[in-house]
């Protein structure tokens, strides 16, 4: 049976034990394939360069007399919150006047467009390491979250093996990945896979994310703070471990700043606000990044959505074509859906919204539960309220009455996606001193890669506000630190 994180022991999530592998991919409702297969293992980002993601937008009408700057951005291994911050420094403004469209992977080499609300000669002048920013001149437009049409994929899984950690050729690799990709066709439709939401949603060694946001939804915003600080995560390295484990014990922020490892900002940002205001335990959280914030919330909604399509995967349902009582939307030309325009399917257009969802016009929707989140009826809504009652959110009203604005109204996400411009190839091999210290270091018991194994190449593109680790996790069948 699945168990929320909740029903584990508070030394557990609270800064004793971390919870093992298994256990989390079961708590966020990632354990289960649309497929069945053995996968090809291996390991991604062994190097940085080898998971590079390209935002597809359209840059913003320019105009010379514009307010705003526009630039397309490139960053190697920086996490888009702390560079958008180092950015706004750099600049001179507040990091609420950069706007982008999505939020990219850390570690790795991404592109996308940025407007940022500063003269072209301050941006020219901003020298920030690992970046690069190609002026592409002024606009009055802003862009929002999810403003872009999709993110291109360049992939590299590498030590590719079979289940049991026998190193694989890269024809065999490629092999299996080609029937991987005809398998979920057969089920789901072609170039399409289920629409889990990933583990970096979470936190795929210390999923902290959706249990802050569970403590936030319930008002207890000491409670968001500590475990923010102090949950312990796997594979910790000493000096994060040491710094959990001693906030856990005193909370104590002087002692806790004492020995803080230097990367760990956010949680520096939180301590120095309770030094100054002990016990202000709402404006330690805001001292976290408005979007982190929200990221909270948006990851609890996210564990209800993962386990809503576990179950319907586990009961048989059909992810592709619509049940009595689903709700389906239209599919933009984006793969983006229209929440708006949100049907219930009855007897009466059952036939009329299956084949439109054959066609890729409808989509079947799963829940992103809200104050005023809509659910499905029949069998599909059994499957949704179960997933609910499983994450302990079945009765949560989702006001937070503290920070109004991290109230949320619910959505739907459609239960698949599909995937274009896919083609797989060998890639070559490292130079000795282009490894990671995880590759060095070798596999390790539970692990699922072989040094000898083959290196591949995946390139695709997806929609918005889908994760690449979700169809790369469909290849490979790594544990989720493996991604």
């Amino acid at each position: 049976m699945l168990k929320s994180l909740r029903s584990f022991p508070a030394s557990q999530i609270e800064g004793g034990e971390s919870l093992s592998q298994a256990e989390i991919e079961e708590n966020l409702g990632l354990s289960g394939w649309a497929h069945d297969a053995t996968g090809i293992g291996g390991l991604l980002k062994v190097r940085i360069e080898d998971f590079r993601v390209e935002e597809v937008a359209r840059i913003p009408a320019l105009d010379s007399k514009g307010r705003f700057t526009v630039v397309r951005a490139t960053l190697t291994n920086w996490e888009t919150n702390r560079f958008l911050r180092r950015l706004a420094g750099a600049c001179g403004i507040n990091r609420n006047r950069i706007f982008c469209s999505g939020l990219k992977d850390k570690r790795a080499v991404t592109t996308q467009i940025l407007v940022i609300d500063a003269s072209q000669r301050k941006v020219e002048s901003v020298n920030i390491p690992d970046s690069e920013l190609e002026i592409l001149g002024r606009t009055h437009q802003k862009v929002g979250m999810s403003d872009h049409d999709g993110n291109r994929f360049t992939i590299t899984v590498r030590g590719c093996c079979d289940e049991n950690g026998k190193p694989l050729e890269a024809k065999d690799a490629m092999q299996s990945v080609l029937e991987i990709k005809d398998g979920l066709a057969s089920r789901l439709g072609a170039d399409a896979f289920p629409n889990w939401i990933g583990p970096q949603r979470f936190g795929s060694t210390r999923p902290v994310t959706p249990e802050v946001g569970r403590a936030v939804v319930d008002g207890d915003f000491e409670k968001a703070v500590d475990l923010y600080l102090g949950m312990p995560g796997l594979k910790m390295k000493d000096d994060v471990s040491n710094f959990r484990k001693l906030w856990s014990e005193s909370k104590d922020p002087k002692a806790c700043l004492e020995i803080i490892p230097k990367h760990l900002g956010y949680e520096r940002n939180i301590l120095e606000t309770l030094l100054d205001k002990p016990d202000n335990w709402v404006k330690a959280f805001r001292a976290l990044p408005s979007s982190l914030q929200l990221l909270m919330v948006h990851s609890l909604q996210s564990l209800a959505f993962n386990h809503s399509l576990a179950f319907r995967i586990n009961s048989g349902l059909n992810l592709l074509e619509p049940e009595i009582g689903d709700l389906v939307a239209p599919v933009q030309a984006s793969g983006r859906i229209d929440v708006s325009k949100m049907a219930l399917v009855s007897l009466t257009n059952l036939e009329r919204c299956r084949r439109n969802c054959r066609l890729g016009r409808l989509a079947v929707t799963g829940p992103l539960p809200g104050k005023e989140s809509a659910i499905a009826q029949g069998e599909p809504g059994v499957h949704e309220l179960a997933a609910l009652e499983r994450t302990n959110l079945a009765n949560v009203d989702w006001k937070v009455k503290k920070i109004p604005n991290l109230t949320t109204s619910g959505t739907r996400r459609p239960l698949t996606v599909t995937f274009s411009a896919f083609s797989v190839e060998e890639a070559p091999s490292m130079l000795d001193e282009q490894t990671s210290e995880r590759w060095e270091l070798g596999p390790i018991e539970g692990d699922l890669w072989h040094p000898e194994g083959a290196n591949l190449r995946l390139k695709f593109t997806l929609p918005p506000g889908t994760y690449a680790t979700v169809l790369m996790r469909e290849f490979m069948r790594s544990p989720l630190d493996h991604y």
